[in-house]
């Protein structure tokens, strides 16, 4: 009966993966690059990926459900160590841009709870913005280092108040025109069907990467596999259900976002300013005057705060653990007295930094910084997402081993090489694509190169790194045996 009770039910484990994977920045971002026709996109993207990727996860999770190390166990167990090695570099190191991105993010809403608006950011000059921006960052990572308990407290409560956020954005803009039957939409015509088909061309798949990177992380839900009831059936109907919720917030948080902001003429500050703003409209709309702009401000950068400071320290301890000590040199393993991994930090604090300090060297102001950050996460980021795929190829490789797992998505060994190889494919092609600023080059060309460049360069150089230390620690070792 006791263990009964520890068992997770699908409405659970739905509900788990919904927080993990989903946020409101999600509907602004993409609403702010494809406007209206992005309801079309967010029916294509899950229909053709994010189904698949769940319950892709859900197979690996319950084939290696003894272990608990995620995405590197699982090409631990089908491949070779040094694979899984690299594996857990990937994970680790394109973590960067989203520190960096995380740092800017807390003070777009430090502004919006200080002053009520987004101007104090649009007001400094570049290296006054950079030099904030490095000191939010060194800051909460110092805070990371002392492992502080209150941290996790407040990112619980604040993840918990920005899920209730996100889901009344989309009640509150949603029933608007219950309460106001004359409500003057901002979008025209969106009772036409040709309002919401997008324009299929180059710039529209650059801009693919962006909706990729809003449906990922569900390999973060491998370890519950265990704990569902009857996971063959309870685990995919959760894992269904969370990408229904997700297809329900993007569709309608989108609507929500075509009925306060006009999809033909986006505001230049949407993806930096556009939850706040339209909050600020909605409470003038609901009459609880600018409450929930400034609710939304303090849940953000609360919740900002503490998952910048928690993920530096939780995707370290996965990184240089154990399992990697051979491939990774006993100077970047080193832990002071309290067990703080030192050289780990100094590490992730001087990539962090340098993509931070970056926009010095073409961008102007800050709307232009935000975009490229924003754009530059959705790039680097999916690439760990690959790995989940090659693990999956990976296992139809010895299917017969296993084959009797309790929750199989695909049976068949050719079908199941097919799947994995079509998600690999469809991550990769959006990852190099969305290397394409959409800037436009003829009134911005130096924007344009820093973009690109900058595109190309920074996942290379990161992803690199990881190859560069297997080779440190093997004359490390050489070393010490010529020594002794």
């Amino acid at each position: 009966m006791e263990k009964n009770d520890k068992q997770l039910k699908w409405v659970t484990i739905a509900l788990i993966a919904f927080n993990l994977v989903w946020g409101l920045g999600n509907v602004v971002n993409n609403y702010s690059q494809q406007g209206i026709s992005v309801v079309t996109s967010w029916v294509i993207i899950l229909v053709i990926y994010l189904i698949p990727y769940a319950l892709i996860v859900g197979q690996l999770g319950a084939t290696f459900k003894q272990h608990e190390g995620g995405v590197t166990e699982w090409i631990s167990r089908t491949s070779t160590k040094r694979l899984a090695f690299f594996a857990a570099w990937t994970f680790w190191v394109t973590q960067i841009p989203y520190l960096a991105q995380k740092a800017q993010v807390i003070l777009i809403a430090l502004g919006w709870v200080v002053q009520g608006n987004g101007d104090f950011l649009s007001s400094l000059a570049t290296p006054a913005l950079v030099g904030l921006e490095l000191f939010a960052f060194l800051f909460l990572l110092y805070l990371s280092t002392k492992g502080l308990k209150a941290l996790k407290y407040l990112g619980t409560l604040a993840g918990a108040s920005m899920l209730v956020m996100s889901l009344l954005f989309i009640l509150l803009a949603v029933a608007l025109p219950a309460i106001k039957p004359d409500l003057q939409l901002a979008t025209p015509h969106m009772d036409q069907v040709s309002t919401y088909i997008p324009k299929f061309d180059f710039t529209y798949f650059t801009m693919i990467a962006l909706l990729v990177f809003s449906v990922g992380g569900a390999e973060t839900m491998s370890p519950y596999v265990n704990q569902v009831k009857n996971p063959a059936k309870e685990f995919p109907k959760g894992m269904i259900a969370m990408v229904v919720m997700v297809g329900i917030c993007a569709i309608f948080g989108s609507f929500g976002m075509a009925m306060l902001f006009d999809s033909n003429h986006i505001p230049a500050d949407l993806m930096r300013n556009g939850a706040y703003q339209a909050f600020d409209v909605l409470g003038q709309h609901w009459h609880v005057g600018r409450s929930l702009v400034f609710i939304y401000a303090v849940t953000q950068f609360i919740g900002q705060a503490s998952v910048l400071a928690l993920n530096v320290d939780t995707h370290m301890q996965l990184f240089l653990g154990s399992e990697n000590e051979e491939f990774i040199p006993s100077w970047l393993r080193k832990r002071s007295k309290k067990g703080t991994l030192v050289n780990g930090y100094l590490l992730t604090g001087v990539l962090v930094s340098i993509l931070i300090a970056l926009p010095l060297l073409g961008l102007k102001e800050i709307d232009g910084i935000v975009h490229w950050l924003t754009n530059l996460n959705a790039i680097v980021l999916p690439m760990s997402y690959l790995w989940v795929f090659v693990a999956f190829f990976l296992l139809y490789r010895e299917w017969d081993k296993y084959k009797n797992a309790e929750y199989v998505f695909v049976k068949n060994k050719k079908l199941g090489f097919i799947v994995g190889a079509w998600g690999f494919g469809f991550t990769a092609f959006a990852c190099i694509l969305g290397m394409f600023p959409q800037v436009d080059m003829a009134s911005q060309p130096t924007e344009w190169w820093f973009a690109f460049l900058t595109n190309i360069i920074t996942p290379v150089v990161l992803l690199a790194l990881g190859l560069i230390l297997p080779w440190i620690a093997r004359r490390e070792k050489k070393s010490l045996s010529l020594n002794e």
